[in-house]
């Protein structure tokens, strides 16, 4: 039986390192094809009546660890310098605002359908709010360079705003002065924290010798999230902070403090971390995907009663989005269609509580809301062809790189 497992195991990643190495040719995302994987094999396990253990309470495990090395992962892939501000503020926007409109409209919808109290509804509309990271980020690959970067500042901070968003209204039974008060004084907290930890593991970073090194740093973070969320910190922002510090130390190496880190060395084992930190994202986020996939039930899939909120919620998102990109001056095509909901949004929805859950939001309505934005961001890439916009965009900063040649040329 072990051998068995194991082999399948295996057998499963592999397939799911292909659907991945694969998406450039196909434009099919991982998630879809992981999705339906994990799905068939729970068929043929019921086909040949296999017994296997409720693997249902792995589901959080992996989800949580997935969440912390994504947001990982895509802080250090971002770059702080003064010519990303215009990006990062557009796309601190473009997490926040749709995130907050969406949350408050589909709440008050929520409340006035059912019944619910408005408290309640909003905790359950939140999760439907947030863009994954885990399925834009490695889905725009093939965008052009501004509209990739766009997308994986904005993903990641909708990431980090929504779990902030969604664990201060579950623990606020109200909201006044106090409640506000002891956020910002958590916040405050947290951020100590991230300074504290940042300099410590990056100075156990640079100077282990041991041949054993990244993975302790990786298990620290993780722990260090976990005791903070334990204290109802908001624990992905030490994530951000540690990301985006040890990613960006070409902006920090100015600062005589850092000198005891040995940037130069550190430089080369951070370029290590990241693409050990990459590979394990890869790994959890599968799972995750697999295991979702196994649970679901078809009934859930194809439940026709959810099918219409599920089709109205999609709706609000690419409409509310569409609105946001006018307001912000960026392209309509392709980042319109990349808002899809994954992770994230499972994550969230596991962690409210049976006396907090309203009748509209259940599993069916999440598995539909989930595989619609994706597959509307699958055929949107596909239409709004990244290749052409690519090359469109290498021509005019040719074009734009020839005129100032000329231009300096006619100076001299």
């Amino acid at each position: 039986m072990t051998t068995t497992i194991i082999i399948t195991l295996c057998t499963l990643l592999l397939i799911a390192y292909l659907f991945d190495y694969s998406f450039k040719k196909t434009k099919i995302p991982s998630v879809i094809l992981l999705l339906l994987l994990g799905w068939l094999v729970r068929q043929g396990t019921m086909l040949f009546e296999l017994k296997l253990p409720d693997l249902s309470s792995i589901l959080p495990i992996l989800g949580t660890t997935g969440l912390i090395l994504i947001v990982l992962e895509g802080s250090l892939e971002l770059e702080l310098n003064k010519s990303k501000v215009t990006l990062i503020k557009k796309s601190f926007l473009g997490a926040l605002a749709p995130l907050l409109a969406l949350s408050f409209l589909m709440a008050y919808i929520f409340e006035q359908y059912g019944g619910y109290t408005f408290r309640d509804s909003l905790i359950n509309a939140i999760p439907l709010c947030v863009i994954s990271s885990a399925i834009a980020i490695p889905s725009v690959r093939n965008l052009s360079t501004s509209n990739k970067e766009f997308v994986i500042y904005e993903s990641s901070l909708s990431d980090i705003l929504g779990v902030v968003f969604f664990n201060f209204i579950l623990r606020n039974e109200t909201f006044g002065v106090d409640s506000f008060g002891m956020f910002g004084l958590q916040l405050v907290v947290i951020c100590v924290i991230s300074f504290v930890a940042t300099i410590g593991l990056s100075f156990l970073l640079s100077r282990l010798e041991h041949h054993i090194k990244f993975v302790p740093i990786i298990l620290l973070t993780i722990l260090i999230y976990a005791i903070s969320y334990v204290y109802h910190l908001p624990a992905l922002i030490f994530i951000l902070i540690f990301g985006l510090s040890i990613g960006n130390l070409n902006e920090l190496h100015n600062l005589k403090f850092f000198d005891v880190f040995r940037t130069d060395i550190l430089n080369k084992e951070v370029q290590k971390f990241k693409e050990l930190t990459i590979e394990a994202t890869f790994l959890i986020r599968s799972l995750f995907f697999l295991l979702f996939g196994y649970l679901l039930e078809t009934s859930e899939i194809l439940n026709t009663t959810t099918l219409v909120w599920s089709v109205g919620i999609v709706a609000l998102i690419f409409i509310l989005r569409a609105l946001q990109l006018k307001l912000s001056n960026l392209p309509l095509k392709p980042l319109l269609f990349v808002a899809p909901r994954g992770l994230i949004t499972v994550l969230l929805f596991l962690s409210i509580s049976p006396i907090n859950n309203i009748g509209i939001v259940n599993k069916s309505l999440i598995i539909q809301v989930i595989v619609l934005t994706v597959l509307v961001m699958m055929f949107g890439v596909i239409i709004s062809n990244p290749e052409k916009a690519e090359a469109e965009q290498k021509k005019a900063a040719e074009e734009k790189e020839k005129v100032e040649e000329e231009q300096s040329t006619k100076a001299v």
